[in-house]
């Protein structure tokens, strides 16, 4: 069990660590999240429903429907904020 710590807290640390790196307003990558969201819930399901071969359809069907789901639910990106053209400052001041 003390042998299953180790690799299990360093699989969740580069996990978080790479979902940091995500666009949300990316199809393709809310695409891939999905489907690999959709197929771990489908395996977990499948496997404890119907063993080996439940799990390995339910990491399919799961993984396909999360992709779908991921890719139609992204978001419009939020429009550029807006940046004032303001003059620049005056020359600061020099008594002679």
């Amino acid at each position: 069990m003390k042998r299953f710590i180790a690799p299990c807290a360093l699989a969740l640390g580069m996990a978080l660590a790479v979902a940091a790196c995500t666009d949300p307003y990316n199809p393709g990558q809310r695409a891939a999240g999905g489907g690999l969201l959709g197929a771990g819930a489908g395996a977990a399901i499948g496997g404890l429903a119907g063993g080996g071969k439940g799990a390995l359809l339910g990491a399919l069907g799961g993984g396909a429907l999360g992709a779908v789901g991921g890719a139609a639910t992204t978001p419009q990106a939020p429009p550029p904020r807006y940046q004032p053209d303001y003059p620049p400052p005056p020359p600061p001041y020099r008594p002679y």
